[in-house]
């Protein structure tokens, strides 16, 4: 499993063969409706929904202004309570601390939670490479994991799996990573969700460390948060000797209070429930109660520069809710592989170029994998402008450059749209001749008319029409 998805195609080609699987179309319609409409219901609750929403972007706004003094005031606060705080400035330094850290406890297996930040980094795969078996217990990315797939959705990663792939997915390799699935398992959720209790309780009962990532990180206690829905996250933060917590510098607000306004915007905007079943805080270590050794690595890979850009820094609000992915269109139509990132959806869309650079081809072409349609920006919970973004972004990589013949008829548009004498002659020898125009453009415009219809030119321009009936 490469959870860096290197070699993935670009978006236009991994989402063409995408759209032919009629399984996985019917696997993302049915969950992405379940799921928003639950959300929509949830929202409606609150009188104060517009407020919430307005106050959890200010506090963002805020802190990525200041992020600099909240990250000191957050590793003082954590070195005060007993934990030990590490900078990673790329994946490849982050993986190196937390390999070097679980060998020194002379380990070869750990288990993890909420890790998105990881999956980022390819941080299972850098463990491997160390001897080190790195073991995934939420019920979703467990299921990933065993059938050696990819994560396609930030809240429920397995979202492109229906159940009867998942019992097929148990039966068969279950028993490679440890207790295997029991006889005669059906695809009925709660013997599935048995045959993964059992599974992992026992990996639970024998680690000696653990992983996290973080949904939030409160600066003026030094205090970590994770919200999940299972349980796994409870034991995987209490029960090892050490806990290791890989998490983006953008995950930290400046108080709770702050934090306050961000655990009632994220469980409806995500599972759409009033609160997570499961809230877990820790902050350094307690003698005799969790673990005894804490290591936070604040992992920037790519943030500082998203900072600096002030348009695109908005990404960096997300607070993680998938509520853009169960929404969009595209997303519903082409699943979360296409999108090339561990950060699928417009979200992914906006925030993985920036992370990773647009020199490749896949990170080049998300940007355009939207239809601007503005459905995520109405129901994102920080109010991040994902069309404005996804706008920018795609001005950022027509300055790379592109076909010679393309730049060619961008200087003639340009050209004709400033002279509106000459627009107005375009017009005319448009409409007189649109018997004679192709419905596919030719060379390089060929990639554009292969999924749209040119539309067809008026006979008679608007201005000409505007002078006669109005004039």
């Amino acid at each position: 499993m490469s959870s860096t998805f290197v070699g993935m195609p670009a978006f236009p080609q991994a989402a063409a063969r995408a759209v032919r699987d009629g399984q996985l179309r019917t696997n993302l319609r049915h969950a992405t409706h379940t799921i928003r409409d639950k959300r929509a219901r949830a929202v409606a609750e609150l009188d104060d929904w517009a407020e919430l929403r307005a106050a959890g972007k200010a506090i963002k706004d805020h802190t990525l202004r200041h992020l600099d003094r909240y990250l000191v005031q957050l590793e003082e606060s954590v070195t005060a309570a007993g934990g030990t705080v590490h900078w990673a400035a790329d994946a490849e330094e982050a993986n190196r601390i937390v390999a070097d850290l679980v060998k020194a406890k002379g380990e070869t297996e750990v288990v993890k939670v909420k890790s998105m930040a990881t999956q980022e980094i390819g941080l299972n795969e850098a463990l491997a490479a160390e001897g080190v078996a790195a073991y995934e217990t939420d019920l979703a990315e467990l299921i990933v994991q065993l059938g050696e797939d990819r994560p396609s959705h930030i809240l429920v990663p397995a979202i492109h799996r229906n159940r009867a792939e998942i019992r097929e997915i148990f039966a068969e390799r279950m028993a490679a990573w440890g207790r295997p699935a029991p006889e005669g398992l059906t695809d009925r959720p709660a013997e599935l969700a048995e045959a993964a209790r059992l599974h992992l309780r026992e990996k639970f009962l024998r680690a000696r460390v653990a992983i996290s990532g973080a949904n939030f990180m409160v600066a003026e206690t030094g205090t970590l948060v994770v919200v999940e829905s299972e349980g796994n996250g409870r034991m995987c933060l209490t029960l090892p000797r050490t806990l290791i917590s890989v998490v983006g510098i953008e995950k930290v607000v400046p108080s709770w209070r702050d934090l306050e306004v961000f655990l009632q915007l994220l469980p409806r905007s995500s599972t759409a429930e009033r609160m997570n079943p499961y809230t877990s805080l820790w902050t350094g270590t307690t003698e005799g109660d969790g673990p005894s050794e804490f290591h936070l690595v604040l992992l920037d890979n790519g943030r500082t520069a998203a900072l600096a850009d002030q348009v695109g820094r908005q990404a960096l609000r997300c607070i993680r809710c998938s509520a853009c992915l169960n929404v969009c269109p595209v997303y519903e139509r082409a699943g979360g592989h296409a999108y090339g990132s561990v950060y699928p959806g417009p979200i992914g869309a906006i925030l993985t170029p920036q992370l990773r650079g647009t020199a490749s081809p896949v990170d080049a072409s998300l940007p355009y994998a939207s239809s601007l349609c503005g459905a995520c920006y109405e129901v994102c919970p920080v109010a991040i402008d994902i069309p404005e973004v996804l706008v920018h972004l795609r001005e950022r990589v027509a300055e790379q450059g592109g076909h010679p013949l393309e730049r060619a008829a961008m200087a003639a548009a340009g050209y004709v749209l400033d002279h509106p004498a000459a627009l107005a002659a375009a017009e005319r020898l448009a409409g007189r001749t649109r018997a004679l125009h192709p419905r596919r453009l030719p060379g390089p415009g060929r990639a554009w008319t292969d999924t749209r219809d040119l539309p067809q030119v008026p006979a008679e321009p608007f201005r000409d029409w505007w002078r006669r009936n109005r004039e």
